[in-house]
């Protein structure tokens, strides 16, 4: 990779953790993208979001909201409740384990995770009927915001290959600043037109659909990105093709849901 590409894709990939809060480190390989502030619904830099251009998820000077409900142990049924978007779901919807990733645009663990593990985790479980596999937004900050609201309105069949297109293209698009020509030009590789674009990222009910998606995480216990339910256990980690393959066995004879943690 030219020299030029290397720190152009570095230089995203701190502002990616910048606008996004990284800084959480678990034990392992347990990195993950924080949502710093759990009150504003898509926290962010207050001078990020350009005039006359909608503020998705709220604006980032919003007071925070305290006393938010968080439940302590989610049950499966918690997890499953309805949405008021369709469930992003691929594989056999009645195989024995469900594995649920909340992830983000702009994080750099989830972009990891998604070129490096999901092609195998794909191959292995997904492909094979073992596992049906949900892909949840969690934007944080508000590039990630703009950029998910156009990822949910591109046509159903399209929307794995834009979330891909998205992660692959991260140095291209992510930023301090929010830049709709950069994210418009990953969105019209699937087919988008601009004023599809552009109407989409004036969808107040799409933005409020999106809210809620993300405020249910957050009362499961979502706190950053990749996070991931394997039945009604919540692992907080962007997880190897190893750990996966140690949980679904364990939720295979459990139910559903692993008992017990997976192998380093």
């Amino acid at each position: 990779m030219p020299l030029i590409r290397v720190l152009a894709f570095c230089t995203a990939i701190a502002v990616a953790a910048a606008v996004g809060g990284c800084g959480a480190t678990l034990p392992q390989t347990a990195s993950i993208t924080s949502d710093g502030n759990a009150g504003a619904a898509y926290p962010s830099i207050a001078s990020e979001q350009p005039e006359g251009v909608p503020k998705p998820f709220g604006a980032a000077d919003e007071p925070a909201r305290t006393g938010r409900e968080v439940i302590a142990n989610p049950t499966i049924a918690d997890v499953m409740a309805p949405s008021p978007l369709p469930e992003m779901s691929w594989g056999n919807a009645n195989a024995p384990v469900t594995i649920v990733e909340y992830a983000s645009l702009t994080c750099p663990h989830c972009r990891n995770f998604h070129l490096t593990v999901y092609p195998d985790f794909k191959r292995r479980f997904i492909d094979t009927g073992k596992v049906r596999y949900i892909l949840r937004e969690f934007p944080i900050g508000k590039t990630s915001g703009n950029a998910t609201i156009a990822l949910r309105c591109a046509p159903p069949d399209k929307y794995l290959d834009l979330f891909g297109k998205f992660m692959e293209q991260q140095s291209s698009w992510v930023s301090q600043e929010v830049r709709l020509d950069a994210i418009y030009a990953v969105a019209r590789q699937v087919g988008m037109t601009r004023p599809q674009f552009d109407a989409c990222l004036q969808n107040q009910g799409m933005i409020e659909n999106l809210k809620w998606v993300k405020d249910r995480g957050r009362k499961l216990g979502i706190v950053g990105t990749p996070n991931f339910f394997i039945g009604s256990k919540l692992i907080k980690k962007e997880l190897t093709i190893a750990e996966i393959a140690d949980y679904v066995q364990q939720a295979e004879q459990h139910g559903g849901t692993p008992t017990a943690a997976a192998s380093p």
